[in-house]
């Protein structure tokens, strides 16, 4: 899919949260399908137990898991200060699509008796290979002309997501990335120095 160096550096470099997005798509839904699996297949995971699980949403699917956030946030945000929340959830809904992420912890059950001595390990393990592939999902999708977020309502929606789309009980989600093509520029990012960052010994 990327086929140059300079491809994946701007790709990375220009991957940044964008709230301004709309309900169009410079890719036909098969191209997002097929973006989404090959990051699936190719994302690396600890012991290659390829826990990770994905479900895209298009469609209506994709705003009503947007209505369903709004209504339980309604439950639990006052009335008085629920605009700037109605604002963020209408943003969403205005996107094109939203990919969930989850892991699978029938597969982490089975690594941990498998391997007793990182027993406590492996669910870091696959938070830790969640997000990378949560970065490929995200990268890919910035190379294909989108602007896309990474959000957290769980566990707020998780029963309504398992319920709605079937999703299997062992399945736990840990994001949602609500994307679609940008509608605003993202502002300017401030960078901490490197000097506090990173360190090099030779």
């Amino acid at each position: 899919m990327i086929k140059t160096k300079q491809d994946f550096y701007t790709a990375v470099k220009e991957r940044r949260s964008i709230y301004g997005i709309s309900k169009e798509s410079p890719i036909s839904d098969e191209k997002i399908e097929e973006l989404i699996e090959y990051a699936i297949k190719h994302a690396p995971s600890s012991f290659n137990s390829q826990s990770a699980r994905v479900v895209l949403l298009l469609g209506e699917n994709h705003d009503k898991l947007w209505n369903i956030t709004e209504a339980v946030l309604r439950e639990i945000v006052p009335e008085d200060q629920f605009e700037p929340t109605a604002k963020k959830m209408e943003g969403f809904r205005n996107g094109y699509g939203t990919v969930l992420f989850f892991e699978d912890q029938e597969v982490v059950k089975g690594l941990q008796e498998q391997f007793p001595t990182y027993a406590d390990k492996f669910p870091d393990y696959a938070l830790q290979s969640s997000g990378m592939l949560q970065y490929i999902v995200w990268t890919a999708l910035e190379l294909e002309g989108f602007g896309a977020t990474l959000q957290h309502y769980q566990p707020l929606i998780d029963e309504a997501v398992q319920e709605i789309w079937n999703v299997p009980e062992s399945w736990t989600l840990l994001a949602q990335m609500p994307f679609g093509k940008p509608t605003a520029a993202p502002g300017e990012k401030q960078f901490q120095s490197m000097d506090e960052r990173f360190k090099v010994f030779k």
